[in-house]
């Protein structure tokens, strides 16, 4: 279609508008009513509304309304197929024509909206239904699986959050831990909290679920783990119905000018993380109510109220906790030494100066203060920290071998396998950085030090393991993780921390550990060249620059990214994406075909001027928009309409 008629469509569908409502609202009757349950015409009646507040919000130009309308839309015509009803589908076939036509007009306005793929008209018999679907009616969250977490999980992860996972509300579940998601909508085999269940891992302390209770968990998430409540960020409550939490104020946040003496990320923050973790920073049970995670958290305030009174330190009640002068007595951080009187008194100037904070208040107050480190640290001040942390993290893993170490420009080499080992592992990485340098140029604090330790802002660890039972056991300790059985080595990056981790041996030849670690040591220094640079953009480049040096046959490369584009194909847009709510292979495989496509003669420039940004110190979604000029989720969604 040319551009001449896709303009001429759109201002027919737009001067078209005005009847198309009246046409929608007139057929958004329940067609077959007296074929229907009362329940079956309450789906029907519901998604002709959606779709009339579609058209209507189009007509009135309310075009993001329009979409989330759309979208309700299409979650209801999945959950009338699920019902494997004929008559019931019959009902809404004017409905399907009516949302093709609405999905298009919003198209042409620019709406990100996954492909409009009319559904086939059920059999009756459960045929084409997911594993787990019933003919009658779908899982509840409410009503079924809620009452399962708040009985059998509900002292551990419920009420408190033990492990650092929390399943207090769906939303919270649905986010999942620090380490990743647990739940993947329609995947029962990669949703880890379906896997420790039916292992037998969780939950602990005498509880178990019941075979009946399994399933129903499974059958959930097979019919894509959806909310069917009023509000997913309700807690649950001890009968396993949600509980609405108390209402709270949404504090106000105030962004830093710079002319501020006292930089919360830089003086403050580490202040909360030195001396507040546990009881209020990555608590397992928040006391007094009061939570640091976040920055919004902190001017919250607690179960007493706000902590902070902007522009007046000393009457601040968090200023009276930690001097003791509280009206309860009470000297905070309880059970720990006093701060000195200097640290109350930067924190009380910071409140002074307004309690501005200078960074994003996305971030975690952790990731605030380290970020807030490593821009001030040098690059062998952020050398001597990563030592640190590499020998903790072996002493963690629990390595009883004698442990040897190679030097290089730009890694430390460390680990329990032999000297010769290491140092072929040494020279391949530092052979790999050629290559990495043609996507990730230098990002050192000056140009001196650009091509030797700078270039990772201060050396990367590489663990060396001659056994993949100690590969794994690394994860499992350090990460909180397990790897992927097919897994020989992989790559980590947080700014403070930088390190990849391999397998290799003397039984090894060189050609292996080039190739096991070609797309580490890439992705590495794409992820380095900023502070927030996400995993799928890193861990594509280095793996689709990999697959290029590697795979040399054009059969296998065609192979290839016919394998990826049906791992394209299952993912529905890009928020599923960006929201980390794939399988890590699925997230994988898609990242790595996206990369491709930056890689791409005609799309190069626009990946090295993303890459140039960031190394400038641009947060990413900038970087992207500034290099392709669009933000990522919409090159994201561009590129699977594409692939469809």
């Amino acid at each position: 279609m040319t551009m001449h008629s896709m303009n001429r469509l759109a201002s027919q569908i737009r001067s078209g508008a005005a009847v198309w409502v009246v046409v929608v609202m007139f057929t958004a009757g329940v067609g077959g009513a007296a074929e229907l349950d009362r329940r079956q015409q309450t789906l029907v009646r519901n998604l002709g509304i959606a779709i009339n507040s579609a058209n209507k919000n189009y007509f009135d130009q309310k075009i993001e309304s329009a979409e989330n309308d759309y979208r309700r839309a299409q979650e209801q015509v999945e959950r009338i197929v699920a019902q494997d009803n004929p008559d019931l589908f019959d009902a809404i076939t004017k409905h399907l024509d009516a949302m093709r036509l609405t999905h298009a007009k919003l198209e042409l306005e620019g709406a990100s909206l996954p492909p409009f793929r009319r559904p086939e008209r059920p059999t009756g018999t459960g045929a084409g239904m997911k594993p787990g679907d019933s003919a009658t009616d779908l899982v509840s969250f409410q009503d079924d699986v809620a009452p399962i977490l708040s009985t059998k999980c509900g002292s551990c992860h419920v009420t408190r959050s033990q492990g650092g996972f929390s399943l207090a509300s769906y939303a919270v579940l649905m986010k999942g831990p620090p380490e990743g998601v647990v739940v993947f909508a329609g995947d029962v085999i990669g949703s880890r909290l379906i896997e420790t269940i039916e292992t037998g891992d969780m939950p602990r302390g005498g509880a178990t679920v019941s075979p009946d209770e399994l399933k129903t968990l499974k059958d959930w998430v097979l019919q894509g783990a959806k909310f069917d409540g009023a509000d997913a960020t309700a807690r649950i409550g001890a009968g396993g119905t949600p509980d609405p939490a108390p209402q709270q104020m949404t504090p106000v946040i105030t962004k830093a000018t710079g002319d501020e003496s006292i930089s919360f990320s830089a003086d403050i923050a580490p202040l909360l993380v030195d001396n507040c973790s546990g009881c209020h920073l990555d608590a397992m049970q928040t006391r007094g109510g009061l939570q640091m995670n976040q920055f919004t958290q902190l001017m919250r305030g607690g179960d007493s109220g706000p902590v902070i009174t902007p522009g007046r330190g000393e009457a601040s009640l968090i200023v009276k906790k930690l001097r003791g002068t509280a009206a309860d007595g009470a000297r905070m951080p309880v059970g720990r030494p006093a701060l000195s009187d200097d640290s109350i008194a930067l924190i009380s100037r910071w409140i002074d100066e307004g309690a501005k904070l200078d960074a994003d208040e996305a971030l975690p107050v952790k990731v605030m203060a380290r970020m807030a480190w490593v821009a001030s640290a040098s690059s062998e001040e952020i050398t001597a920290r990563r030592t640190e942390l590499a020998n903790q993290n072996l002493k963690l893993a629990g390595s009883s071998q004698p442990l040897t170490e190679t030097q290089t420009d730009h890694f430390r080499v460390v680990g329990p396998g032999s000297k010769a080992t290491q140092e072929m592992v040494a020279k391949a990485a530092e052979g790999h950085l050629k290559i990495a340098k043609t996507v990730a140029k230098s990002a050192g604090k000056t140009k001196a030090d650009a091509s030797a330790e700078g270039y990772f802002q201060g050396k990367a660890t590489i663990f060396v393991f001659p056994k993949r039972y100690d590969y794994s056991e690394f994860a499992k300790m350090v990460e909180q993780r397990s790897v992927p059985a097919d897994w020989n080595s992989h790559w980590s990056y947080d700014g403070e921390d930088a390190y990849l981790v391999t397998v290799a041996s003397e039984s090894d030849d060189e050609e292996a550990i080039e190739d096991r670690l070609l797309a580490p040591v890439i992705s590495l220094a794409v992820a380095s060249r900023g502070m927030d640079v996400p995993r799928w953009f890193s861990e594509g480049i280095g793996s689709a620059l990999a697959s290029e040096q590697t795979v040399k046959n054009r059969l296998d490369k065609a192979k290839l990214r016919t394998k990826m584009m049906e791992a394209a194909s299952t993912v529905k847009d890009a928020k599923a994406f960006l929201e980390n709510r794939l399988t890590p292979e699925q997230a994988d495989a898609l990242g790595t075909l996206i990369a491709m496509t930056m890689l791409d003669r005609a799309r190069r420039k626009s990946l090295d001027t993303t890459i140039r940004y960031l190394s400038a110190g641009k947060p990413f979604e900038q970087a992207f928009a500034g290099g392709f000029g669009v933000s990522p989720a919409v090159y994201l969604d561009q590129f699977l309409s594409y692939s469809r």
